[in-house]
């Protein structure tokens, strides 16, 4: 970045009389967007909040199977040959039971007539769901980071997936509903990506471990909101719950499109810098006359950016470190995943409401967005993820030991604990890995990142329906998965204090400097 032919940021100069050199050295992009967001005003609170309300029906979409793909109460017509504690409805004639409230259309398994079929097809939509992530991971994962920037895929991606909703209201039977959920299991496989990354590159390094805790809390508060609209809708189609989720959607993409604001960050990564200054400016108005003297400075005209190197998933096959880095970091957030999205699924084994159950996982979800930030700012990445992971297959295990001892009251308090845990560990990973990639290719990392953690997720159906047989067993193997994988973390790198790095270059020189210096 010393090449005083290059048009980037970094040639910005100040007031005071500097040589091309020297105003290179000292004026990096990563230096002018730490002075112009260290304050962390509303504006860039604003912003932070409009993209992090994607994770909100993110979050809806998730776990809305929970109650539309449900096995409904039902209740005896004919008491002279039906019990409703010892029957099998299967077993039964159509005419001596009846679903509770009179109607088969509360979830998807009375209206297409699958209280009798087998557990995959019954699970086959919440499956196709995952596998539609996965998919959609993958093929996102293609799109180099330089092409349409993180706004558009965040736009894109929450506006398919909601007009996908809408249009699951029209199924007609569980295979369309399963073609459906695919389609929004790939079109939102990524939005969560892109909010993070385009959060993170908006922020300073003082400010990110907080700032990043806001979308999560929306996460949560939409996974909350989902429990509330269930019940108040517990006595209408299942069609209506995808409704009141995926309308208020649409409306939300629409105002993202017309208020969000670009990474300053990709934007330089593209030559744009008169435009990434625009938007530190519209962030940050206290910053105004430094930024506008910036502008002053910047060459009328822009450089051709033909020969600036372009990056995307392939630097991870060719770059040792690289993919070493990327393989690890998907092998935790593959053991947090399967606790993460397996834990609230399985707890239906252990006698509570469903109902109750949801809402306080969502519930004890909140104070980890307190914590992390308390431990990203006080201990370094590598034990914290290491304590929480050890910590959280520990509860797995006891609730396990409990529930077969019959204390359910206590195992389900284990079960919160395995709940929480994952969701520190998953908090903490995802800054930790944003700190871990440069800005070229921290799209793609994240994209991989939470491809992890969707795959996870889709190994949890099978293992919570081994928890059937079995009673809770599920939940011992989500602890150790989550313990055994989780000292993976020991090869990575630390990374608390560091600025984020822009190009591929620019990281390796930094590691070898850190590396240099703990050998010494």
């Amino acid at each position: 970045m010393a090449d005083p032919s290059e048009p980037l940021l970094s040639h910005l100069a100040d007031d005071h009389e500097v040589n091309d050199k020297s105003r290179s050295e000292e004026f990096t992009v990563d230096k002018i967007v730490e002075q112009s967001l260290s304050d962390f005003g509303f504006w860039q609170f604003f912003q932070i909040f409009l993209v992090g309300l994607a994770l909100f029906f993110d979050a809806q979409q998730i776990f809305i199977t929970v109650y539309t793909d449900a096995y409904p109460t039902w209740h005896c017509l004919n008491h002279t040959i039906c019990d409703p504690v010892a029957s099998d409805v299967c077993k039964l004639p159509r005419s001596a039971w009846e679903w509770d409230g009179g109607s088969k259309g509360k979830s998807i398994i009375s209206e297409f007539g699958l209280e009798c079929s087998s557990s995959l097809l019954r699970g086959m939509p919440s499956s196709a769901f995952y596998v539609g992530a996965i998919v959609g991971g993958f093929l996102l994962a293609l799109i180099p980071d330089e092409s349409l920037g993180r706004k558009k895929l965040l736009l894109f991606s929450t506006f398919a997936m909601s007009i996908t909703s809408i249009s699951v209201t029209f199924s007609t039977n569980v295979w369309i509903y399963t073609s459906l959920k695919f389609i929004i299991g790939l079109s939102r496989s990524q939005a969560w990506s892109y909010a993070l990354v385009l959060i993170s590159e908006r922020v300073s390094t003082k400010w990110r471990p907080r700032a990043t805790m806001i979308p999560f809390t929306l996460f949560v508060l939409g996974f909350m909101s989902l429990s509330g609209i269930a019940y108040l809708a517990q006595h209408s189609s299942w069609r209506f719950l995808y409704l009141y989720t995926s309308v208020p959607a649409v409306f939300y993409s629409i105002f993202l499109y017309f208020f969000a604001l670009e990474s300053p960050r990709w934007l330089h990564m593209q030559g744009n810098d008169k435009e990434a200054i625009d938007v530190l400016t519209k962030m940050s108005p206290k910053n105004r006359a430094y930024l506008e003297s910036a502008i002053s400075k910047l060459p009328l005209e822009q450089e051709n950016f033909a020969q600036v190197p372009t990056y995307s998933i392939k630097d991870f096959f060719i770059r040792k470190w690289a993919l070493q880095r990327i393989l690890v970091v998907m092998i935790i957030m593959f053991g947090l995943g399967i606790s993460y999205y397996g834990v609230p699924l399985a707890a239906r084994d252990i006698d509570v409401n469903i109902y109750l159950s949801e809402t306080l996982n969502a519930l004890v979800e909140l104070p980890t967005f307190l914590i992390t930030p308390f431990l990203l700012e006080r201990f370094n990445r590598k034990s914290s993820v290491l304590v929480n992971t050890l910590l959280g297959g520990a509860s797995g295990v006891l609730c396990f030991v409990l529930s077969v001892l019959g204390k359910t009251e206590i195992a389900f308090a284990f079960e919160l604990g395995t709940f929480f845990c994952a969701r520190i560990g998953f908090n903490l990973m995802a800054v930790y890995m944003v700190e871990m990639f440069p800005t070229c290719v921290r799209s793609c990392a994240t994209m991989m990142f939470r491809q992890a953690l969707v795959v996870g997720g889709a190994c949890c159906p099978l293992i919570a329906a081994i928890g059937r047989d079995v009673p809770s067993v599920s939940f011992a193997i989500f602890g150790i998965s989550m313990s055994g994988l989780g000292l993976f973390v020991l090869i990575l790198p630390e990374t608390k204090g560091l600025s984020l790095c822009d190009s591929m270059e620019e990281q390796e020189k930094r590691d070898q400097a850190l590396n240099t210096r703990h050998c010494c």
